[in-house]
This record gives structure tokens, sequence and C-alpha cells, in this order.
């Protein structure tokens, strides 16, 4: 346990006036930690120096005492405190950054201090903390209930504070999870009286943070997003009806504004969203088709680190957006393939490689302007808008001869307009390279202000002055090795040594005195010792002063730098999805009214990429086609040939041109997967629950419009339960969902599927025998497989050959027993066995001989018997064939 803080039977009056602060200010802080500004350190105490020292291995300390109890701490320079929050931040830790706001000169007691900012893993800002390519969300979510008290909707409300976007949806208790699973935000507040009773949030989802319960009050939650708006109503948002999607959005403001410490202004737009406006992807999917991470929790190789070419980290970060928002409509996807073919297509003058070199000099102006709002931008921040602004002329001219084929590229070319007084406004008042920090000087332009100029001069000029005093002093005074020189401590002075001090004019003060030089001042240099050594120090607060005054002149151009931003991040994604295009061999699909998916020469983006040659492979699903029996060996496909039918549609849908020579695609709705064997432990299902619980979902959520991947279904059970919950799987889908699904099996007694449903077909991919090896041909081919190869696939993965072996010979004998018996592998569809009735003649039982022969020849090692062993045991055989009731 940590030194405590302050105990029942203590008062605050008992601590050092230091403490006291100190504790006033961790008082209202009670679950943050609190970086309290010492100097040049940020130091914490007490428990929150323990918890420091150890999430950041820092040493701990302890220094004098405050009431009664040893004062522990720990601190970090406050030049390197950002590396020290980005750590904490990933940890999930919150952090009040306190900072000194009173003068130390004239301050009695403690310096005034005063939290300027609380840091949480949903409201980062900084680029030091931000990853360039994933957005950080803060998600409030409010939990709507009926009469009865009963949850009936759960209102969410997220913002990305670095970009100023703003979203609401509600949505059914039961699809919370897998709402979070798309967005994935880093921080969420819930009431603190919500309950497990789909109020919390699913466990790994980042971090959540509870607040008073009356935040997320409906009617004041409305109002604040009103007055965040400037508007009215919420009507011309479509959020009017969305009670408990406001009351999240009343706490989320709350929150976001109080760890800020001021307004957000960029904080100007809504959009809320719908379940029906994009292609449903539950969390199953999500992970199951690699988007944007491995099912191993890497980030490659995945469908978003083949597509993200983007010359921007605001492309790259739209590009997971649309990942994981591709819309239903095919409209949307038309106009942006329309807007690639025109890249592809440009001439030679707007070609796709002149533009994306052009966009290599764009800097992250989304984040900049987020900064800018929250007037926390710093001057390189400014200067890369700048340089920026000045760009886009260039790149809209480049743009504009390619506007003509394209409405998304005409729309962008009018959002690339950059405002003209802003831009006017940085090239005077910033430097062409200004210093990183303000407090390092060098930041404002020289010719915008006359008095920086004036004070920059004289602290400049101070050598040249200097020299130019000890010539005129040298000619007045003649004294040839007179010096004027400066030093910390005395300031400036006028040197004589001892021989000359007779020749010292009358205006000399004696300043210092040395064994064999004396120190002088002058009227003059005393003069100029006062502007030099304040000159800098003034300049410095003037230029304060005037960036201040700059960032608060330009926050009226927030709207037109986000305005710009956006078009840039389109246009940046648009020209990287063109490249992709060009260099994978890509087309454009086409889509159509009619459901159904038809993909020729269909190949697997990833893995393509990672091997030296990929089978591209049909795939149909229509009408009379509606669930393919995909049968053959482990490791011959089936599951890329599943997934890159998935991807496809899933790209199609996004706007991008497909892997394939043709692909046309009809409505689509949501994509279900039922792929791999995971369990939940922590949760307390097994392998087998899981798969059950992914199954369910399909089968009550999926429509005709549905694309559903089902892969080895009840493999996890014995084999006959698994049979037949993979027989009434594949039938459900067929007769009351209708959907188009991919149903890979092993067990082979489902392909007599489509004699009851000719809208199911049977493929297989192929692969031959070598030996006892095996070759996968990774094609499609129609038909069912002919065996599984299990054994073969289990010699290529390095099983002991005496094992392989054993297991063939077992083999051999099941499938003998099998045929012996007249009960070959369970047929679903054959006719019912008929069972004999008590009164028939039973079996002949065997003879007791009979059975030592079969357990003899079950001993044997065939691969160990040498040639004499085997005579010897055939005569042994021959004599229990002879025994005297062997034929009875």
């Amino acid at each position: 346990m940590g030194t405590p803080i302050a105990t029942p039977n203590e008062t605050v009056a008992q601590h050092t006036p230091m403490m006291q602060q100190y504790l006033r200010i961790k008082s209202e802080h009670p679950g943050t930690l609190v970086f309290y500004r010492m100097g040049d350190f940020y130091e914490l105490f007490f428990e929150d120096a323990e918890k420091a020292a150890r999430l950041l291995d820092l040493t701990l300390t302890q220094r004098g005492a405050s009431a009664g109890n040893p004062i522990k701490m720990a601190g970090v320079p406050h030049h390197a405190v950002e590396q020290y929050l980005a750590k904490l931040v990933k940890l999930g830790e919150s952090v009040a950054i306190c900072e000194q706001i009173g003068d130390p000169a004239t301050s009695k007691g403690p310096v005034e201090r005063k939290v300027m900012r609380v840091v949480t893993p949903g409201t980062l800002t900084d680029a030091a903390l931000l990853s360039d390519k994933n957005d950080a969300y803060l998600l409030a979510m409010c939990v709507g209930h009926n009469r009865r008290g009963v949850a009936t909707t759960v209102g969410l409300a997220w913002l990305n504070l670095a970009s100023g976007g703003l979203r609401l949806a509600e949505v059914a208790p039961d699809q919370v999870a897998a709402v979070l699973e798309r967005i994935r935000p880093a921080e969420m507040l819930v009431a603190d009286t919500a309950t497990d009773t789909g109020a919390t949030p699913a466990t790994g989802t980042g971090a959540v943070t509870r607040v008073p319960a009356w935040h997320f009050d409906v009617a004041s939650g409305t109002q604040r997003l009103c007055d965040q708006l400037n508007v009215a109503s919420l009507d011309g948002f479509g959020a009017h009806s969305l009670a408990s999607a406001c009351g999240a959005a009343g706490a989320l403001l709350l929150y976001a504004a109080a760890t800020q410490g001021q307004q957000l202004r960029h904080v100007r737009s809504l959009k809320v969203e719908s379940e029906s406006e994009y292609i449903g992807l539950d969390p199953a999917t999500r992970r199951n088709l690699e988007l944007t991470e491995t099912l191993r929790g890497t980030e490659s190789p995945t469908l978003c680190s083949l597509l993200d070419t983007c010359c921007t980290t605001m492309g790259s970060r739209l590009l997971r957006h649309w990942l994981h928002h591709p819309p239903r409509a095919s409209a949307i996807a038309e106009a942006r393939q329309q807007a690639i073919g025109a890249l592809l297509d440009a001439p030679a003058a707007a070609s796709l490689d002149a533009l994306r070199t052009a966009l290599r000099q764009i800097s992250d102006i989304e984040r900049i302007t987020g900064r800018l709002a929250l007037l926390s931008a710093r001057p390189r921040d400014l200067s890369s808008l700048r340089d920026t602004f000045i760009a886009l002329p260039a790149l809209r001219t480049q743009i504009a001869l390619l506007a003509g084929a394209s409405d998304s590229l005409a729309q962008i070319d009018l959002s690339l307009a950059p405002p003209m007084d802003c831009v006017e406004l940085l090239t005077r008042a910033v430097a062409p390279e200004p210093a990183a920090m303000v407090r390092d000087g060098g930041v404002i332009a020289r010719g915008y202000d006359a008095d920086l100029d004036e004070l920059r001069d004289i602290s400049e000029n101070c050598g040249q002055f200097l020299i130019d005093l000890e010539t005129r002093e040298r000619a007045r005074t003649g004294i040839s090795n007179l010096r004027v020189e400066y030093n910390k401590v005395h300031g400036f002075y006028i040197e004589v040594t001892r021989g000359q001090t007779d020749k010292v004019p009358d205006d000399y003060r004696r300043r210092q005195t040395l064994k064999n030089a004396e120190r002088y001042i002058t009227p003059e240099l005393k003069t100029f010792e006062d502007k030099a050594l304040s000159a800098q120090e003034r300049a410095l607060a003037r230029e304060k002063s005037l960036y201040d005054a700059l960032l608060q002149s330009l926050l009226p151009f927030i709207a037109d730098c986000q305005r710009v931003a956006s078009a840039l991040a389109e246009l940046d994604l648009l020209a990287a999805l063109a490249e992709r295009a060009r260099a994978l061999d890509w087309v454009a699909p086409t889509f159509s009214s009619e459901a159904g998916i038809e993909i020729e020469q269909g190949r697997h983006p990833v893995v393509e990429a990672q091997v030296e040659q990929f089978i591209a492979n049909d795939c149909t699903l229509s009408h009379e086609r509606k669930l393919l029996l995909i049968t053959g060996p482990n490791m011959g496909g089936k599951s890329t040939f599943m997934r890159q039918t998935a991807l496809i549609a899933l790209m199609a849908y996004v706007g991008s041109y497909v892997p394939a020579r043709r692909a046309r695609f009809g409505p689509i709705d949501r994509i279900f997967t039922r792929i791999g064997a995971a369990d939940d432990l922590a949760g307390g299902r097994s392998t087998f629950m899981v798969e059950m619980t992914e199954a369910a979902a399909i089968l009550n959520d999926a429509t005709p419009q549905s694309l559903v991947l089902m892969d080895e279904i009840g493999r996890g059970t014995s084999t006959f339960d698994g049979l037949a919950l993979a027989w009434a799987i594949a039938r459900h889908l067929l007769a009351h969902n209708g959907c188009h699904t991919l149903f890979a099996t092993h067990y082979f007694e489902l392909t007599q599927l489509p004699t009851e449903f000719p809208q199911a077909a049977n493929v297989h991919l192929s692969a031959v025998e070598h030996g006892h090896g095996i070759v996968f041909l990774h094609a499609v081919e129609e038909g069912p497989a002919n065996q599984s190869y299990g054994l073969q696939v289990a010699q290529l993965a390095g099983v002991p050959s005496a094992v392989i072996r054993a297991a063939r010979r077992h083999l051999a004998h099941l499938e003998q027993q099998s045929v012996a018996q007249g009960t070959p592998q369970l047929d679903l569809f054959a006719a019912p066995v008929q069972v004999e009735d008590a009164d028939d003649e039973p079996a002949t039982e065997p003879t007791p001989q009979h059975q030592a022969a079969i357990e003899k020849l079950r001993a044997i090692d065939v691969d160990g018997l040498s040639a004499r062993d085997a005579l010897q045991l055939l005569y042994e055989l021959q004599d229990l064939a002879s025994a005297p009731d062997a034929d009875r």
C-alpha cells in the first residue's frame, strides 16, 4: 500500500503550504495522476509518486515530511514530459498537467498553480501522443429504458478530438459490442450508476471512465449539443429523435471541454449514423477478414497494410475508416471508382505519379487544425499549415484537368480553395523556419512587429556595439590595451591594466578591482547594459504575446482548414487506391440490382502479395445457386477462397478496384464469417461454445442479401453431433435465411445436400497424391472432393513417420470394419436403417480361436516384423484355424 495522502484524523492545515496547495489540486482530480510543475520538473507525490515510479520506471525518492508523514516523490523533466505521457496513456492512465501560473518573483508563499489540461486516452491532440495512422476516439454511452426499467436502446456519441469529428448513433443493446468493435474507442464514458445490464461496455475496448449519472441528462445534453453546434434544434442533423444519443453527447462534450480547459471550437458539425447505412460487419467478421489487424493482433500483413500507400497520414486514417464503414449504397462506390478511373487515365500534365509527388509535401493539417482550435498549436504547426496552403494552387491545377471525368474530383477541386486571408496572415507572421517552441524565440517573422524587431536588433547587435565602443574609448583615452567585455556576474565593463589607470577619464566609475587591472563602467555603457540585458527577455515575452494573439486571429479560419483537410484526405486515398489498382492489375467491379455475386478469376489480395504464384478462381452465387458446399484437403485453400470472396465484395463496396478479371455484385447488407477455432476462457466459453454462438448470430440475423462464410462448422464436438449440426445449419441457411453462403466442410455426407436443395452446389479444392505425399493445386472445381488427405497433410506438418504409419493402419482397419458391418460413414440423407425384430435369429458369435487370431493380428507391428518372425506367425495362425471347434 502507498503512503496515504491524508487520514481522517488529519487536516490539510497540518501540511506545509506547498503540500496544502498540492492536496487541494489533487482532491479535484482523485483518479488522475497529477504532474505538479516545480521548476524544470513535473513532480508527483505520495501514492501518485509510487504508482508513477512503478509504471514509468522512475526513481522514488523521499524528502522531508508533511503532517508527520515522509513526502515520497518522483519526477520527470518538463522538456521530456511527452514521452512519459505517451507511455501512461498507452497504459490507460489519465494525467492532470498542473502548471505554475504565478510569478515566482512576486509570489508570497507557494507560486500559484493550476491544472491547465487533463490528458486522457480519448482526448489526445498532441502529435507526440497520437498514432499517425489511427484515430483516438472518446465515446460516451447512455442507456434508454422503457417504463418497466428495461434497457431498450443504447445511445452512443463518439468524438475524434484531434479532428473535431462528432458522431451519434442509437442501437439495440445486443448490437453494442459490434459497434464498439467497429469504433474501437480509446476511452469510454459511462454513468457511475451503470450496471451489467447492457449499460457497461465490453472488455478490451479501451479505458473506461465513470462520470456522474446526471451528466447524461437528455434535456441538458440536447441543449449542450445545440449550443456547441450553434443551432436552435437538431432537426437539420437528423438527431432530434435520438434522446439517448443526445444524453451521451452531452456527457461527452462536458468531459472533453473539462479536460482541455476551454471550448471545443473545432467541433462544428454532427453526423448521425444508422445501421442501414453501412454493410454490417460483426466483431468476428472484422477479425476473420483481417481488415486492419491480423488474428494474431499484429498490424500486417492485412488488407489495410496492402492498400495503404497513402502519401499523407490523413489519407491513411481515412482508409481505415472506409474499410470499417463500407456503404451499402452502390452509388457511393461507383463515384469513388469513377474518380479512380479518372486518375488512372489522367493526361501527362496531371499524371498519377505527379499528383502523388505533390501530395507528399502536404502536412497533417487535420490534426494541426484541431490543435489550433484548442490554442495548443506549435510554431511548426503554423508553418506547415502555411506551406500546405501555398502548395494548393499547383495541386488544384492538376486536379482541374480531371474534374470533368469525375464529380468527386470536381468537388475535391472546389474544396481545396485555400483561405487567402489566412495564408497572407501566416506568411507575414510566421518565420520561414520557426523554432520548435515559442520559448526558444525566432518564431515571429521579421517585419511583423516593430517593437519585437527593435528588441531583437539590440540583442543581436550587442557584439558590434561593444567593438565600436572599445575602438572609440581607446582613441579617446589613448589606452591601447583597453578592453570592453562582459560576464554574467558583473555585466558589461571596461578593463584597464594597472599601468594605464592614470589615463582613465573622469566619467569612468570603478566597478571591480583586480590584482593587475581595474574594471570601470560609463554612463553610456550602463544605459546599453540595461537595454541589452533585458532585451532578450523582453523579446521572448513580446514574441509569446504576439504568438498567442496570432492563434486567436486564426480561429475564424478553422472551418476552412477542416474543409481543405477533408478534401486532401479523400484525394490522397483515391490516388492510393488508383496506384494499387495499377500496380496489382485490379479491375473496376460493376453493380446490379439483382442479388448475386459473380467473380471471374478472383484472387486474395493479401495472400497474392505474399506468394510467388497465386491460383485465381471463379465464384458464382445467384438465386439459383445460393450455397456452395466446399470440400477438399486441409491447406488446400478453402479458407483462402472463402475470405477472398468476402474481401473482394467488401473492397468493391468501399469503392476500390478489385483483384479479379471481372466482378459483379448485387446488393449486400451484411457479411458474416464463422472461421477458425478460438476459445473465450475469460468469458467462460469453450471453443465449441464460441463456434455455436457465432453460428447462432448468423442464423438469427442473416437475410437474403447477406453473404455468409462458414468454415468447418460442428468440429468442436463428437462426429455425429457435429455432422448433424452442420447439416441442420446448412439446411436452415438455404430454407429460411436464403442468404448467399460459402460452406466449407470435411463432412462428405453433406455433399448430398444438392439432391434435396437444387440451390446448393458442390465445389472442391483440387489436390493430387504423389506417393504418400500430396500436391495442392488450389484450384476450385465443380463437384465434391473424393477424400480429405488428412494423413498427407499431417505428414507435411512434420508428424513422426511412425505415427503416420500407425494412423494409416488404423484407418484401413476402420474402413474395413465399416464395410464389414455394412455401416459406412453416417448418411443423413439415406433411408432409415431397419432394426431387426427381437424374434430374429441372433448373429453367430466368434469362437475363442477366432477371437485369439484377431487379437494376435491386431498386436502385430508389421513394419518391425522380420521374415523369420513373419513365417513363425503364419504357422501360429494356421494352428489356431485348425483347432477342433474352429468350424463350429
